[in-house]
C-alpha cells in the first residue's frame, strides 16, 4: 500500500485526515483507492497555515452502479480547522483524465500520499500516458493561468503576492510541455517544474525567494506583479495560444475501451 508523508507534517492533522477517510469509507460504503494531498503542500510552496487539501478517488459497491438511482460521483466534506477532504468517483475521474483534465492527473502524481494502491495509481497514470491529449492538457493550464492572471493581476494593483503562484505555475507547465514535445504530463512539484522548464534567471530567483519566504511566514504581503514574472507569464500564455492552437483529438475507441476495462477491473477487486 502507498503511504508517503513528509516528516514536517502535523501529526495531529494527519490523524484527522486518516480519521475522516475512515468515516467516509464506512458511511458511504466506498473503497478509497487513492488519497493524496493536492494543494500548496504537494506543489512545494506551502505556508505555515496552508490548508490540508486531501483529495481521493473512490469506487462504489457494484449494487450502487446497478441502481436506477445513481449516487453522486463526488463526496464532499466541510472545511473544518484547515482540513479540506473531498473525492471523485472512479468513472468521473477516468472521463476527466482522458479529456485532458490536469487536476486528476496531478492527483496521481502527488508526492504526498495518505493511502493508496500502487496498481490503481500506476494503471491510471499509464492510461494518461497512452491516451491523454497533450493539447487538451496544455489548454487546461492556459485557461487556468489566464483566469488567475485576469482575476488577480489584470489592473496592476497591489494584491497578495501568494496569488502569483497560481498564474506562474500554469505558465511554467505550458513552457515545460512546449520544451518536452514527446511528453504529456508536466511535473506537479513546482520547484521541479520550474527547474526543468528553464525560465529566465530573474524569474527563477524571484520564485525561489518567494517560496522560501512563504515557508516561514503566513503572509507574503502585497504588491504588483513583479515585471520579470509578468513578462514571463504573458509571453508563455501568448505562445501557448499559438503553439497549442489545434483542437484536441477526439477520444478514441481504444481509449474508451481501456478505461472501461480498468474500471471493471477495479470494480471486480472491490468485490
Amino acid at each position: 500500500m502507498l503511504r508517503a508523508i513528509p516528516d514536517a507534517f502535523d501529526r495531529g492533522k494527519l490523524a484527522e485526515v486518516d480519521g475522516r477517510l475512515d468515516v467516509i469509507t464506512a458511511d458511504e460504503h466506498v473503497d478509497i483507492r487513492l488519497a493524496i494531498e493536492s494543494g500548496s503542500r504537494a506543489w512545494g510552496f506551502p505556508s505555515p497555515d496552508s490548508d490540508y487539501d486531501c483529495r481521493f478517488l473512490f469506487v462504489r459497491r457494484a449494487e450502487d452502479y446497478l441502481s436506477p438511482w445513481q449516487k453522486r460521483d463526488v463526496i464532499e466534506t466541510p472545511l473544518i480547522d484547515e482540513l479540506d477532504v473531498n473525492g471523485w468517483e472512479l468513472g468521473k475521474a477516468l472521463k476527466l483524465l482522458l479529456k485532458g483534465n490536469a487536476v486528476v492527473i496531478e492527483w496521481l502524481m502527488s508526492p504526498i500520499v495518505y493511502r493508496g494502491d500502487v496498481s490503481f495509481r500506476d494503471g491510471m497514470l499509464a492510461s494518461a500516458q497512452r491516451h491523454t491529449d497533450r493539447v487538451a492538457i496544455a489548454r487546461h493550464y492556459l485557461h487556468l493561468g489566464e483566469r488567475q492572471r485576469n482575476t488577480y493581476f489584470a489592473d496592476h494593483k497591489h494584491v497578495a503576492l501568494k496569488k502569483l503562484f497560481y498564474s506562474l505555475r500554469p505558465a511554467a507547465a505550458l513552457r515545460w510541455l512546449r520544451l518536452h514535445p514527446d511528453a504529456r504530463i508536466a511535473p506537479m512539484h513546482f520547484p521541479t517544474l520550474l527547474d526543468e522548464c528553464e525560465p529566465p534567471a530573474e524569474v527563477q530567483k524571484i520564485a525561489g525567494e518567494l517560496i522560501a519566504r512563504k515557508a516561514v511566514t503566513r503572509e507574503l504581503g502585497a504588491g504588483p506583479l513583479p515585471d520579470p514574472i509578468r513578462v514571463f507569464i504573458d509571453a508563455e500564455f501568448e505562445t501557448a495560444h499559438q503553439h497549442f492552437a489545434k483542437r484536441p483529438n477526439r477520444l478514441s475507441t481504444e481509449a474508451k475501451a481501456d478505461a472501461e476495462a480498468f474500471f471493471r477491473t477495479m470494480l471486480g477487486e472491490r468485490g
